[in-house]
């Protein structure tokens, strides 16, 4: 591909890609989560996490119009702090979109049972992975297309909910008129007080997690500087129609009726008794996390091949073979992250989503300090700036501090602070065989 087919993208385009690869099943289920530890206080998690999203993004944003490059938040790490940087970052990523990617499979098997209640999860994992690995390996030349038309289909998902939910407020729907409950108290807010509000922030930026992909396509734009444009329309969206969707949903049903194995917008609804609604809903999330999922697998393939082509993973993973020109020997290890889903999923049913969810969200976040890290050390800022870098890094870390005060979800702080430390050796190793010029990935 030369450079004026590559660089062919507008800033609306990127814009409705970024909106594609950040809603997801995480936002779909997981906020069902984030309401039962803290209640409707879970607005104002998504709001804090929406003003720490956007600083990141600003930082990675100036970033990529300084000085725009193929390896993204991982070439800027590496370059403020040298080859060990940019090795954690790049398979830190790769780890957190294994997870991403184990966390939509599980979301999507949980979501079938609410037809199939009776069948394993580990069942519908099997399958969805396999029509996944299918999906990547027919290949697509016109991936772009496809997901601009499943992001629209996520975002008139939402849009349908908040359209019905206010036509059943105001009587069109059934008739009746329904109250909408806003709470008068601080325990009304904080149903479970601040610290549940603090585990439920961990959900909320997960939510957001898909910024990433605006500094790594911002190379197909025609402009690259539009890049600040894109992120800026897209992170607008998202907290718009996150924050309404959700303060209709926690303010017109009682909050013991929410059910993690249940989008909360499909349980808001049932007081309206809209049969097509829940078949409906249901389905196009399916078909929604499917899309990310596979997506998610073809990333990791061309990630993990990249950094093979780097030196950072033996050079086997950067072999393609001719077949669709994927990289199969990278693939399968994205695949065998799949079949570790699976096996998961036989063995831990009952939390399987939660703890995978939280690993996942953890790592996203380590990322996302990596993009200010580097920034500071990068960017030229004046003082303001950097105390809105330091804001950020202090909402991120009460986000990942966040999941040790709820049991539920803190085995995800375990398994994320485990793969951090072993990443965080291997790349102490890497830089110093690196320094003696001995470095030899094969």
């Amino acid at each position: 591909m030369d450079k004026s087919q590559s660089k062919n993208m507008t800033w609306w385009q990127l814009s409705l890609i970024g909106v594609g690869c950040t809603i997801g099943t995480g936002y779909f289920l997981g906020s069902t989560i984030g309401i039962q530890l803290t209640g409707p206080s879970i607005v104002f998690s998504f709001l804090l996490a929406a003003i720490g999203t956007y600083i990141v993004f600003e930082l990675l944003a100036k970033m990529t119009a300084a000085d725009p490059q193929k390896g993204s938040f991982c070439y800027y790490a590496s370059n403020a702090y040298g080859k060990w940087a940019g090795f954690s970052c790049g398979w830190n990523y790769w780890v957190s979109n294994i997870l991403i990617m184990g966390s939509q499979l599980t979301a999507l098997s949980i979501l079938s049972q609410f037809w199939f209640p009776k069948t394993p999860l580990w069942v519908f994992a099997a399958i969805y992975a396999v029509l996944g690995i299918i999906v990547v390996l027919a290949g697509t030349k016109k991936f772009d297309q496809v997901e601009n038309v499943l992001a629209v289909i996520k975002v008139a998902a939402i849009v349908m909910f908040i359209i019905l939910a206010i036509a059943g407020l105001i009587g069109l729907v059934d008739g009746k008129n329904y109250e909408v409950t806003i709470p008068n108290s601080f325990d009304g807010y904080f149903t479970g007080g601040l610290k549940g509000f603090w585990s439920s922030l961990i959900y909320a930026f997960y939510a957001f997690g898909g910024i990433e992909v605006i500094g790594m396509m911002a190379m197909q734009l025609k402009k690259t500087e539009d890049a600040t444009k894109a992120g800026s329309i897209m992170l607008l969206v998202l907290t718009i129609i996150y924050v309404l969707s959700l303060g209709l949903a926690v303010t017109t049903v009682a909050l013991d009726a929410f059910d993690h194995k249940e989008s909360p917008f499909v349980t808001a609804m049932e007081r309206y008794h809209l049969a097509f609604f829940p078949h409906v809903f249901n389905g196009a999330i399916i078909v929604a996390g499917f899309s990310a999922m596979a997506a998610a697998l073809f990333g990791v393939t061309n990630l993990l091949m990249t950094l093979a082509e780097d030196g950072d993973a033996p050079k086997f993973f950067a072999k393609k073979v001719k077949f669709k020109e994927l990289p199969l020997p990278a693939m399968g290890l994205g695949a065998a992250g799949l079949l570790a889903s699976i096996i998961t999923a036989l063995l831990l049913p009952g939390k399987i989503y939660e703890y995978i969810t939280t690993a996942a969200g953890i790592l996203l976040l380590f990322n996302w300090l990596f993009i200010i890290v580097s920034a500071l050390k990068i960017l030229k800022q004046n003082m303001w700036g950097k105390i809105i870098s330091i804001i950020a890094m202090l909402f991120i870390g009460f986000a990942v501090t966040g999941t040790w005060f709820e049991h539920t979800i803190r085995p995800g702080l375990y398994v994320s602070a485990g793969i951090a430390v072993l990443i965080g050796i291997l790349s102490i190793v890497i830089q110093k065989k690196h320094k003696k010029g001995q470095v030899k990935l094969t």
